[in-house]
């Protein structure tokens, strides 16, 4: 299979596949380890909450994907935050109704995360997924450079859940900041492209 890599812009009914592609493609992360113990019920969990993103990012953003004929093989989600954003609407239900028994350690990570996040207008890179069978091909970099291209001098800002991705990011001019650490020694690394 040949594998596309026109960039083209979400829209609702894209939602649930983008947030089924964030489910699988970050369910190993240690991260996410950190936020549902349980690795059977990491990847559900985790795509009802990015629903929740994704919708919003369409608000308050854009999500550009890469696909090959019916099948998402990559989604970069991002925000546009040229001035505070607000949380998604009915955040604190939803997330509760997306991630039951999980929601304390889903509210410590969103804690940690708006702590250190920046306050310069710049664009947040929240979700670069892509699925585990395609990485490692391009696709990430071709999603990163379509959106870069047009930012126009502003920053972008985004926060790496593993080294391997750091490095990734590294390549597209991303600067690593002080991790955050999570209570069980998980790290993310906040990364700042000027």
């Amino acid at each position: 299979m040949s594998e596309s890599r026109v960039v083209h812009r979400a829209a609702y009914t894209d939602v649930d596949q983008v947030a089924a592609l964030v489910g699988t493609a970050f369910a190993g992360l240690g991260v996410v380890a950190y936020m549902i113990s349980d690795p059977e019920r990491r990847a559900p969990v985790m795509s009802a909450w990015a629903a929740i993103l994704v919708e919003d990012a369409l608000k308050r953003g854009h999500i550009d994907l890469i696909t090959d004929e019916s099948e998402l093989l990559g989604a970069a989600v991002w925000f546009h935050r040229e001035e505070p954003l607000p949380a998604p609407d009915d955040y604190d239900r939803r997330l509760a109704e997306a991630v039951g028994e999980h929601e304390e350690r889903f509210q410590t990570v969103d804690e940690l995360l708006e702590e250190r996040h920046p306050h310069a207008p710049h664009h947040h890179l929240l979700f670069l997924a892509v699925h585990p069978d395609h990485q490692n091909r391009g696709l990430g970099s071709a999603l990163m450079d379509h959106h870069h291209a047009g930012l126009n001098g502003l920053p972008a800002y985004l926060e790496s859940a593993s080294p391997e991705s750091s490095r990734l990011y590294a390549r597209h001019g991303y600067v690593e900041r002080r991790p955050i650490v999570l209570p069980d020694g998980a790290r993310f690394w906040p990364m700042w492209r000027p």
